[in-house]
């Protein structure tokens, strides 16, 4: 064999292990990457993100179609007290807690996310959240608005405002028609019951304010069923009672929803 053949075998022979372990330190290089992202996602090395959101809130009423039987809902009418409304005397937002306190005993409560963001993860479509062991905050999604029947793009910044959380029954309205009789843990659980809370545009909670069925109802009268219904089952439930005005408002409409 000539000499510079055997040149030529040698140097491949030492390249070889070179080659093996080039390769070997690239796919090397692709896992440390992989991981440290995963970990990056992930902080504190823990599940991803998405395994470690709150159990979501069901949403126990449709947003877009009449709500449930009309005669049930006109039973559970007829049980509620009518009396006058009471003057506001010593009324304080303070007096139902600290806004969406986790503190509260209702579906959402001790989850580890405020109140406001359990709503808006409920009521938007592809909600994007900021990172964190929770994930609580909402950044970003889609509500089909209720009460007005717009479609409004949420994203978290200077124009967040342009979607609140509505108090289908007003904290005020409460506080005159039985609420100053409640102990702490009722006013917060009122103040964070999910049942009585609905996401809508800015626009439109402050249109309503503090009023009862009687002065404001949804714009979108296809949700007006749907409305009056949670606002039957809110009352009901904590012992609110109602005006007359209110009372027959709420009637009206429900006489003319399907069962």
């Amino acid at each position: 064999m000539q000499a510079s053949n055997v040149s030529r075998m040698i140097s491949r022979d030492h390249k070889t292990p070179l080659i093996i372990a080039g390769a070997v330190v690239v796919c090397l290089l692709i896992v440390v990457t992989f991981v440290l992202v995963a970990v990056h996602d992930s902080p504190s090395g823990g599940p991803p993100l998405t395994s470690s959101y709150p159990t979501p809130l069901t949403a126990s009423y449709p947003t877009t179609s009449p709500g449930t039987a009309a005669s049930a809902e006109l039973a559970k009418l007829a049980t509620i007290p009518i009396k006058g409304r009471a003057p506001k005397t010593g009324y304080d937002r303070a007096l139902f807690g600290t806004p969406w306190t986790d503190d509260v005993t209702v579906p959402g409560g001790h989850n580890g996310c405020d109140t406001r963001n359990d709503i808006l993860r409920r009521d938007l479509a592809g909600a994007g959240y900021k990172p964190g062991r929770k994930a609580c905050i909402v950044l970003s999604g889609t509500l089909k608005d209720p009460y007005t029947g717009e479609v409004i793009m949420f994203s978290r910044g200077p124009r967040s405002n342009q979607i609140q959380v509505d108090h289908i029954v007003p904290i005020l309205d409460a506080w005159q028609k039985g609420a100053q009789q409640w102990d702490d843990l009722k006013r917060r659980n009122f103040a964070n019951d999910p049942m009585n809370l609905q996401t809508t545009s800015a626009a439109a909670n402050r249109e309503k304010g503090s009023a009862d069925a009687a002065t404001w109802l949804p714009p979108n009268t296809a949700y007006r069923c749907t409305y009056v219904s949670r606002m039957v089952d809110v009352k009901s439930t904590y012992g609110v009672w109602m005006t007359q005005a209110e009372h027959d408002a709420i009637e009206r409409i429900l006489h003319s929803c399907p069962n």
